[in-house]
């Protein structure tokens, strides 16, 4: 992963993928924390990972929606970024390095909340928020995201892992720890 502030000082040689720049990793954090959370507050790593895990996977989605009985279109067919089975379901390895990231810039905080993790924006996150949300470079993402909200912002992160298993058995739960989720 490279900051987009050193993309100067690579060789102009070398690809570069947008997939790794961490700014484009952080912002979709942002936003969902902001659009996937409640009052812009996730509580749970592994909550965390399971939202963006529908995000960037929308025929995922829209298959765990056809699962639930509901009726729900992915706001785009296209996956945002890969993600690896871990333990717990599908997995960033990047997730601790951006949440680092973006609690050290002061956007987010983190804080131990029972057994788990309290994911929450802080006011200036929040503002970032705001002017990120208002990007047609982001509209796909964030009308993904509120699609996400609307059918699963309510369940935990221990029934969203359970969800994954059970309905994406192949895909996730057969695949081998760190392999990609495709």
């Amino acid at each position: 992963m490279r900051s987009a502030h050193t993309l100067g000082n690579m060789p102009a040689s070398l690809p570069l993928a947008a997939d790794d720049i961490t700014e484009l990793h952080a912002a979709r954090l942002l936003l969902l924390l902001h659009h996937c959370g409640a009052s812009d507050k996730i509580d749970g790593l592994t909550k965390l990972a399971k939202l963006d895990f529908f995000v960037r996977y929308p025929n995922f989605f829209e298959r765990i929606a056809r699962h639930l009985d509901q009726a729900a279109a992915a706001a785009t067919q296209q996956m945002e970024s890969a993600m690896v089975r871990h333990h717990y379901g599908p997995w960033d390895k990047r997730y601790y390095q951006i949440l680092g990231f973006l609690e050290a810039r002061g956007l987010m905080t983190v804080a131990k909340h029972n057994h788990s993790y309290l994911f929450a924006l802080t006011p200036l996150g929040h503002d970032k928020v705001g002017a990120l949300s208002k990007s047609d470079a982001y509209r796909p993402l964030v009308d993904q995201m509120k699609a996400v909200r609307k059918l699963l912002g309510r369940k935990s992160g221990t029934q969203l892992k359970n969800l994954v298993y059970e309905v994406f058995d192949a895909e996730v739960k057969q695949r081998k720890l760190g392999e990609l989720i495709l």
